[in-house]
């Protein structure tokens, strides 16, 4: 007899269809370049001026024309001297300037000599000007950073989407960016459902009753929202009750752009989760081919996005990394949005695949390879800690020791 129940829906597919459904959040707004790290931007930076903005010097020693020095040995007369933030007169023939790092270069020099391959002679007396002995032939434009090597005026330094790090901040500071539009954060609501979940200080270890376990999944999901740059408000834990279940979907609907939950999203009785938002809204899809993370929900209330996760710590975190953060992303405007994998050489066998696809967790060794964390069970959160990484292993692929595989690092996927 055939189930009535839908095939798995397969990752990619799932993926695309969340991607499709999360449009850029409107409202940009202005903020300082000083706390738009991680920020994306919401329109391209476009230099007015070169960087740098002239000709300098990389290095402290003294400008010369390169024509003036077919030897070693050459002594110039030293007619200026050149500091960081001032301007030369031009150079002729037979002089040299002293200059120093960052200082623009005066017309008529072509060349730095840095200061460990030249000599001074003799001391200056009754105001005539010191000699220098240059000891090593310079070439044209040596040690002399150009004009806009870096930034050509009108150029886009940064363009939309970017999500900023801190060397872009100083690129944009660089340029005369004081502040920055960004697509501002997104609102997220996060709660756990379960009536068996309790939070760490509210009862002691030894005083926890029969079946009650520590809410784990509230803090390592509050902390990767905040790292992807959201605005979270944290609703705790709601009670197994349709009712309660309702009420909180409805009272986050109306102030966030996201509602994520843990746990409450299988076929259970006391899963109310699911039945909870095609009453409020819709669920666009459920249920997802992969391990651990097979029991993924997305949907809406209204306008607000629903997104459910597993309730199993391990699932929790899989689908957030592969499947929510690129969603966040997506919200705040990225262009690049999924964590890059690269391929790794597997020390470990994996004979029995799943149907599924499967994310193992693994780990480095010193020997380049990836060790894999004996226990793979999708309420093991040691294995997260104790690893670095996933291995993306494709549906029904077994793995032998020596097999090039994908690896996904946690250091991408939680950032």
């Amino acid at each position: 007899m055939s189930s009535s129940r839908p095939p798995l829906l397969a990752l990619d597919d799932a993926l695309q269809r969340l991607l499709a459904a999360a449009r850029t959040l409107a409202d940009p707004e202005s903020v300082s370049t000083f706390d738009a790290d991680g920020r994306v931007l919401a329109q391209d930076l476009v230099s007015e001026l070169h960087v740098p903005p002239q000709d300098n010097s990389s290095m402290d020693g003294y400008a010369v024309a390169s024509a003036d020095l077919s030897r070693t040995g050459t002594v110039l007369t030293v007619t200026q001297r050149i500091a960081a933030g001032t301007s030369g007169q031009p150079l002729h023939s037979g002089q040299a300037a002293r200059i120093f790092t960052g200082a623009p270069i005066p017309p008529g020099a072509d060349a730095v000599v840095m200061q460990e391959d030249c000599q001074t002679v003799g001391e200056p007396t009754d105001g005539a000007p010191a000699l220098v002995r240059i000891n090593a032939v310079p070439a044209p434009g040596q040690w002399i950073r150009r004009a806009g090597e870096d930034v050509t005026r009108s150029s886009v330094v940064l363009a939309r989407g970017a999500r900023l790090s801190p060397p872009s901040l100083g690129l944009a500071a660089g340029i005369g960016f004081d502040r920055l539009s960004v697509v501002r954060r997104p609102r997220v609501a996060l709660f756990s459902t379960g009536d068996e979940l309790v939070m760490p200080g509210a009862v002691a270890p030894a005083d926890m009753p029969p079946g009650a376990i520590y809410n784990s999944n509230r803090y390592f999901l509050r902390a990767m929202l905040l790292r992807l740059g959201c605005e979270v408000s944290d609703l705790g834990i709601v009670p197994d009750k349709r009712q309660a279940t309702l009420d909180a979907l409805r009272s986050a609907a109306s102030q966030h752009d996201l509602i994520l939950t843990s746990g409450g999203v299988s076929v259970g009785e006391e899963d109310h989760i699911r039945p909870a938002v095609m009453a409020l809204g819709a669920l666009d899809l459920w249920q997802i081919a992969m391990k651990p993370g097979k029991p993924f929900a997305y949907g809406h209330v209204g306008p607000c996005h629903f997104i459910g996760l597993p309730g199993n710590p391990v699932s929790s975190f899989v689908t957030f990394a592969v499947l929510v953060r690129p969603f966040l992303l997506r919200l705040q405007g990225a262009s690049e949005l999924a964590a890059t994998a690269s391929l790794a050489r597997a020390d470990f066998d994996w004979p029995r695949p799943d149907g599924r696809r499967e994310f193992l967790r693994v780990r480095r060794n010193g020997g380049g390879g990836l060790d894999l964390f004996a226990n793979q069970s999708s309420g093991v959160l040691t294995s997260a800690v104790w690893g670095d990484g996933l291995v993306d292993n494709p549906s029904g692929t077994a793995i032998g020791r020596g097999d090039q595989v994908r690896y996904l690092a946690f250091a991408d996927l939680l950032s």
